[in-house]
C-alpha cells in the first residue's frame, strides 16, 4: 500500500489544469471538434451492440426476415459510421497534437532565451532543462490523447454498464474490479520511472555530452589528432549501458505485473461468459441477452481498461511535465522594473562602475572586488590583466547579463537596474572571444547585429568594409547570399580569421553607443590586425569603446588603460603613464616586447 499512498500524495501535487488550459488556449476550435467526435464515437458502439441483440433475438424467435435485415442494417450502418468518425478523429487529433507540440516547443524556446545567464552556472539547471526538452514537446499531446480516450471510453462504458447491470449487477461489479490492478500497476511504475529519470538525468546528459564530442564538428579535429574517439565511445557506451540496464529492469518488472493483470482479466471474461451460459441454459436469459453480456463484458472491459489507463497516462505525463513547469517557474532577476527609466541615445555623461563587487552563483570567491571605473562618451578604454582577472565578467555586468552583488553600474547617473535590459543592450555592440558561427548567409550573419530592424544593404556592406570581411565575402560563390559553414547543403566554410572579421562586422552593423571588443584580433593575421587598428578610430567614430586584449600593440591606442588584478583595478592611466609607473602593466608589456625582440634577433 505504501507505493499507492506515495502515488496519491504525488498526484495531489500535480497541476493537470495547466496542461488543459494550454490545450484550450492553443487549439480551441480543434478541441470543440474533438469533443463532438468523442461523443459520437462513444454512442455508436452502444447502437451497434443493441442492434446485435435485436438481430440475434429476431433470428432466435424466428421473426420475419425483414426485422432481422433492418437490425442488421442498423448494426452495419453504425459500424460504417464509426469507421468514418475514426478517420475524422485521427485527422483532428493529429492536427491538434502537432499544434500543441509546436506551441510547447515555442514556450520552451521563449523561456530559454529569457532565463538569467546565472542559471547556466548551475548544474541542476541543466538537468531541469534537459528533462524539460526531453519530455515537454510531446507530453501535452499524450495528455490530449489520453483525455480523448477517457471521454470516449466513459460514454461507451456508461451505456454498456447500464445494460450489464440491468441483467446482472454482479457482472457489472466484476467488470469494474478486474481493471483496478492494471491501473494500480501503471501508476506505481509511472512513479518509479519518473524517479529513475530524475535520478539519472545527469548520467543521460553526460552521455549526450560524449555523443556531441564524437559527432560535433567543433571537436572533430582534436578527436582525431589526439585519437580520442575510442575513449569517448567507451565512456558513452558505459553510461548508456548503465541507463539501459536500469530501464530494462524497470520495464521487466512492469511487464510481469502487466501479464498477471491481463491474465486476471481473461479469466474474469470467460468466467463471466460461463456464468451467463449457465443462466441461459436455465432459461433465465435469452440468446440475445447471452450475446450482449458476452460482447458487452468484452467491450466494457476494453473501454474500462482504456479509461483507467488513460487516467494513469495523464498521471504519468503530469509527473514528467513537472520538469517543464519547474522550468517555466524559474524566477528571473534580470528584468525590467515596472516603470523603467529611459536612457538617452547616445548617452551624455558616461558609464560608471561604483564599488562593484560580484560573485558567480554557487561560488564563494569574488570575481570583482570593489571596481571603480568610468567610460565617457566617445572615449576608448582598454582592460588588461591576466586570465581570470575579471575583464570578461566586467563586460557581462555592463551588458546587464548579471547584476552586481553590491555596488552600482550607472549610465548618465541612472542605475542599470532601473532600466529595461533589452533597451540598454541595444546600445552595446559586443564581440566576445568565443563568438558564434551562424550557419546562415553572409548577409544574415552581419544583419544579426541588429535583427530587430529590416536588413539595410548599405549598412551591411559598410560594416563588411570596416571589418575587412568585404573582400572574402566577395570571393564567395554567391557573394552575400552564400550560406556559410558545412552543416547544410551548399554551404561554404570560412577561415577562422574570416569568421572573426564577420563577427566584427556584426558588431559594427549595430547602431550602438558602446562597442566592446574582447580579443578582437586573436584570429587575425598581423597584416589584417594592423589594417584594422589603422582605421580603428574610424570604426568607433561617435561611439565609446572598450578593448580587452593581451596584445599591448592593441591597447596602446586607448585613451585610458585599466589594469585588473584579482578582480580589482590595480592601475589606471595612459600607456606612457603606466610604463613610467613600472608596475604590473610595465612588467607585462616588457615581457611581451622582449618576446618579439628575441624573435626578431633570432
Amino acid at each position: 500500500m505504501k507505493p499507492l499512498r506515495q502515488g496519491w500524495r504525488t498526484i495531489k501535487t500535480l497541476r493537470p489544469g495547466r496542461a488543459l488550459a494550454l490545450l484550450w488556449r492553443v487549439t480551441p476550435g480543434w478541441t470543440i471538434a474533438a469533443l463532438a467526435l468523442v461523443i459520437i464515437q462513444g454512442v455508436l458502439p452502444l447502437v451497434s451492440l443493441y442492434a446485435m441483440k435485436r438481430l440475434v433475438d429476431a433470428v432466435a424467435s424466428l421473426e420475419s426476415a425483414r426485422n432481422a435485415l433492418v437490425w442488421a442494417g442498423v448494426a452495419a450502418g453504425a459500424a460504417g459510421l464509426s469507421a468514418l468518425m475514426q478517420a475524422f478523429a485521427r485527422y483532428v487529433n493529429t492536427a491538434q497534437s502537432q499544434l500543441l507540440t509546436d506551441a510547447v516547443s515555442d514556450i520552451l524556446h521563449e523561456r530559454s532565451v529569457s532565463v538569467d545567464l546565472a542559471y547556466y552556472e548551475q548544474p541542476a539547471y541543466y538537468d531541469t532543462l534537459h528533462r524539460a526538452q526531453q519530455e515537454a514537446p510531446y507530453r501535452p499531446a499524450m495528455i490530449l490523447n489520453d483525455l480523448v480516450r477517457i471521454l470516449q471510453s466513459s460514454i461507451s462504458l456508461a451505456g454498456i454498464a447500464m445494460l450489464l447491470f440491468s441483467f446482472h449487477w454482479q457482472v457489472g461489479l466484476v467488470l469494474f474490479l478486474v481493471t483496478l490492478p492494471g491501473m494500480a500497476v501503471r501508476m506505481i511504475y509511472s512513479r518509479y520511472q519518473y524517479r529513475f529519470e530524475v535520478e539519472h538525468a545527469q548520467n543521460e546528459r553526460e552521455a549526450w555530452y560524449y555523443h556531441g564530442l564524437i559527432t560535433d564538428a567543433r571537436s572533430a579535429v582534436e578527436t582525431r589528432l589526439f585519437d580520442l574517439g575510442g575513449l569517448f565511445r567507451e565512456r558513452f557506451r558505459r553510461l548508456r549501458a548503465s541507463l539501459r540496464k536500469g530501464r530494462l529492469c524497470l520495464v521487466g518488472r512492469q511487464a510481469l505485473f502487466n501479464f498477471l493483470t491481463q491474465l486476471l482479466a481473461v479469466l474474469a471474461t470467460f468466467g463471466t461468459f460461463a456464468f451467463a451460459v449457465t443462466e441461459a441454459l436455465a432459461g433465465q436469459l435469452s440468446l440475445g441477452s447471452l450475446v450482449i453480456i458476452y460482447l458487452g463484458f468484452q467491450s466494457g472491459l476494453s473501454y474500462l481498461q482504456a479509461m483507467l489507463h488513460g487516467m494513469a497516462g495523464i498521471y504519468e505525463s503530469n509527473l514528467f511535465l513537472t520538469h517543464f513547469y519547474q522550468f517555466l517557474d524559474i524566477h528571473s532577476d534580470i528584468k525590467a522594473p515596472a516603470e523603467p527609466r529611459h536612457v538617452p541615445k547616445p548617452f551624455c555623461q558616461g558609464v560608471t562602475f561604483e564599488g562593484v563587487r560580484f560573485s558567480y552563483p554557487g561560488s564563494e570567491q569574488e570575481a570583482l572586488r570593489g571596481i571603480d571605473l568610468t567610460l565617457r562618451p566617445g572615449e576608448v578604454i582598454a582592460l588588461v590583466g591576466e586570465n581570470g582577472a575579471g575583464k570578461t565578467t566586467l563586460i557581462k555586468l555592463l551588458c546587464r547579463l548579471y547584476d552586481p552583488s553590491s555596488g552600482r553600474v550607472r549610465v548618465d547617473g541612472t542605475d542599470l537596474r532601473d532600466t529595461d535590459p533589452r533597451e540598454w543592450r541595444q546600445q552595446i555592440g559586443v564581440v566576445f572571444q568565443d563568438y558564434m558561427h551562424y550557419f546562415l548567409t553572409a548577409r544574415e550573419n552581419i544583419w544579426l547585429g541588429n535583427a530587430s530592424q529590416p536588413p539595410d544593404e548599405d549598412r551591411i556592406r559598410r560594416a563588411a568594409h570596416l571589418s575587412g570581411v568585404e573582400e572574402p565575402v566577395g570571393r564567395l560563390p554567391e557573394g552575400y547570399d552564400t550560406r556559410l559553414g558545412k552543416m547544410f547543403d551548399q554551404g561554404t566554410e570560412l577561415s577562422i580569421g574570416e569568421w572573426q572579421k564577420l563577427a566584427l562586422a556584426r558588431a559594427f552593423y549595430r547602431d550602438a553607443s558602446i562597442v566592446v571588443l574582447d580579443e578582437p584580433t586573436s584570429s587575425l593575421d598581423p597584416l589584417a590586425e594592423a589594417d584594422l587598428f589603422r582605421h580603428f578610430r574610424v570604426l568607433v567614430a561617435g561611439r565609446s569603446a572598450i578593448l580587452i586584449s593581451h596584445r599591448f600593440s592593441t591597447v596602446q591606442m586607448a585613451d585610458r588603460i585599466y589594469v585588473l588584478e584579482g578582480g580589482q583595478v590595480s592601475e589606471c592611466g595612459t600607456h606612457a603613464e603606466l610604463l613610467a609607473r613600472n608596475g604590473l602593466y610595465a612588467r607585462m608589456y616588457r615581457a611581451q616586447a622582449q618576446y618579439y625582440q628575441d624573435e626578431v634577433a633570432a
